[in-house]
């Protein structure tokens, strides 16, 4: 099929970003490779590609393959400072589609589409037919993925597996790991298959041999070793393509892949005919009692240049398929159903099709005026289509056109139903617990719990309806043995403040951190040597005041109503503290037994305001997600 708009294509590693136009299936033009040093953000770097471009104005779709798992909205990439929310990013460059995937995940899609000539082997064996497939590859880090048959495709693993721990097999390896564990603490395959990986290998072998290893990266190694026969360099690229071989084998037998393994990535190919005889296949087969079992598999070099983007293409027409005729797909559902409407909800089948992401925001005022409808129109129109109202229709519609439940907050009117009512509040909940997934600041929370760790005493402060957080919070620490106490009485908190001292921390929640006695709580923490974390809202005065900022923005004004989804996400910061502390004092158990006993209270006093009401489920599930 031939496409309507050149669709963009992008393989963002750790030191370049490469792009490409696929103007139609497998034709890639305009392929440009940027340093990811020369540009800010991922932002940046994509605006400075579309900008060579003559008409970057007609993309509608794109395809991001990156170095970096990819769970969610928020992509934060390992081995580079860049990050972004996929959904902005969407905005921002004004595509109708942007699909983001690990890089690796890319390149095992693009394996049924190689060619003959896209791949050389490495080594005997035959593949087996309709077999699962496995792939690594060394570039800034060591890639792992595989591909498991599916009927008619393919299932493409996403995987970290370049993170297993390194396995020595000789004295000059195991003197590499030692070498390696001044360094990390955790040696994994990645800290040596990989560019940086083979510097340190070469840093580790002069130092075995008593030779100055002249701090060489990955491309010098590389030149010495191939053009120069520079024998430190050769010694480093032979142990590089054992070590390879040493994972190869590993994935091999892990995945039973009969189908094959493949190596790609930046560095392999680049080593030409040297790889073939290197030591990579000898280690691959010797696997002891299974040796004749690996030695079945084969072993190929990907040589194809656009191998990711094939991938990368490979996913963006499946969303692309899901998305304009996936039978699971809310718009696919109402192409279909539309003869079967009345005339006026036609008219509002018209306006979802026109534009299904502006509408995702429009109340149902904006969608029933735009149709030329009443409202209660559009709600017969959504339960036409097998929906409960208007907020499980567009949760249905999010998820289609991004392929994850959407991060929003939905109004509560009052001409909503009562199951629309409870949809909606359990959505808003869920939604907030979601963003908060994505958004919290993992450094912010390991600093957090080292400094409680090290706290010789914890004192909690809160007021109005935040006190039952400040109480839950003492509770926890006081059942891991911590001296801690809670606050909530702006007089107390005043001389509570004044009798803290070095090795405290006062813990200060706050919804939007502007309340004047607890700003002076915090000054007067730090002015007696405590320290300060906080949990609050971002840009908020105590944020400045705070070592540590925890930072919360539910969608909700606490002065205009009652904090619902605000106080369940600081509950639920507390939760994560709580086990980060406990996990580091090796008291797993009675984090355990603190959160089901909380629990229980929190239970116990529900059903005591609202009998009736079972609150089970739901805490049962908040409590395993914590643990």
């Amino acid at each position: 099929m031939s496409f309507d708009s050149p669709r963009l294509l992008a393989d963002i590693g750790g030191t370049y970003a490469r792009f490409a136009l696929e103007t139609q299936p497998g034709v890639f033009e305009q392929a440009v490779s940027l340093r990811c040093a020369d540009h800010a953000d991922f932002h940046a770097a994509v605006r400075a590609y579309m900008e060579r471009l003559p008409q970057a104005s007609g993309l509608e779709h794109a395809a991001v393959a990156i170095a970096n798992p990819v769970d969610g909205d928020r992509v934060r990439m390992t081995n580079y400072h860049w990050q972004f929310s996929i959904e902005e990013m969407r905005q921002r460059l004004g595509l109708d589609t942007l699909v983001v995937v690990n890089d690796f995940t890319a390149l095992a899609m693009a394996l049924p589409r190689l060619q003959r000539e896209d791949k050389l082997q490495v080594g005997a064996g035959q593949a087996q037919s309709n077999s699962v497939v496995g792939l690594l590859g060394s570039g800034s880090g060591l890639g792992v993925s595989g591909l498991i048959p599916s009927g008619d495709g393919w299932i493409a693993l996403g995987t970290e597996g370049g993170h297993t721990s390194f396995s020595p097999r000789d004295e000059r390896e195991i003197a590499i790991l030692r070498h390696a564990w001044r360094e990390f603490a955790h040696v994994s395959f990645e800290r040596l298959c990989s560019g940086p990986g083979m510097a340190l290998i070469h840093r580790a072998l002069a130092e075995l041999h008593g030779v100055n290893g002249q701090g060489l990266q990955a491309p010098e190694i590389t030149q010495a070793a191939l053009e120069q026969g520079d024998a430190l360099a050769l010694e480093t690229l032979e142990v590089f393509c054992a070590l390879l071989g040493t994972a190869a084998g590993n994935l091999a037998v892990t995945l039973g892949a009969q189908g094959g393994i493949y190596v790609g990535g930046g560095i392999v190919p680049r080593l030409g005919e040297y790889f073939a005889r290197s030591p990579f296949r000898r280690r691959f087969e010797e696997r002891g009692r299974f040796s004749d079992y690996v030695a079945a598999i084969p072993t190929f070099v990907i040589t194809a240049e656009q191998a990711t983007f094939k991938g990368a293409s490979a996913i963006l027409e499946a969303q692309l398929k899901k998305l304009h005729g996936g039978s699971d797909n809310i718009l696919a559902q109402i192409r279909r159903a539309r003869a079967q409407l009345t005339p006026a909800e036609q008219r509002v089948a018209e306006v979802v099709l026109a534009r299904p992401r502006a509408l995702l925001s429009d109340p149902i005022v904006e969608i029933a005026k735009a149709a030329a409808v009443s409202q209660p129109t559009v709600i017969r129109f959504c339960r036409s289509l097998g929906c409960e109202g208007l907020s499980d229709f567009k949760l249905r519609l999010a998820s289609g056109l991004t392929g994850t439940v959407p991060v929003s907050h939905t109004k509560v009117t009052e001409d909503d139903s009562m199951v629309e009512l409870g949809a909606k509040v359990l959505g808003n909940t869920a939604s907030a617990i979601l963003q908060v997934r994505n958004q919290l600041n993992r450094d912010a929370i390991a600093r957090a719990t080292e400094l409680l760790l090290q706290a010789r005493r914890i004192e909690c402060f809160a007021s109005g309806h935040y006190s039952v957080v400040a109480q839950d919070a003492q509770f926890k620490f006081l059942r891991f043995g911590v001296p801690a106490s809670c606050h909530t009485e702006p007089r107390l908190q005043h001389l509570a403040a004044r009798v803290l001292g070095p090795g405290d921390v006062a813990l200060i929640i706050s919804a939007a951190g502007r309340l004047p006695e607890l700003l002076d709580v915090a000054d007067q923490a730090r002015s007696r040597g405590a320290q300060v974390i906080a949990i609050t809202a971002n840009h908020s005065p105590l944020v400045r005041k705070a070592d540590v900022a925890l930072l919360l923005d539910p969608v909700e004004d606490p002065s205009t109503h009652l904090p619902m989804v605000g106080r369940i996400l600081h509950l639920l910061v507390i939760d994560i503290l709580a086990v980060g502390l406990a996990m580091r004092r090796g008291s797993a158990p009675e984090v355990i037994a603190a959160l089901e006993e909380s629990d229980g209270q929190a239970l116990r006093s529900a059903r005591s305001t609202a009998p009736g009401i079972s609150l089970a489920a739901p805490l049962a599930s908040l409590t395993s997600h914590s643990r």
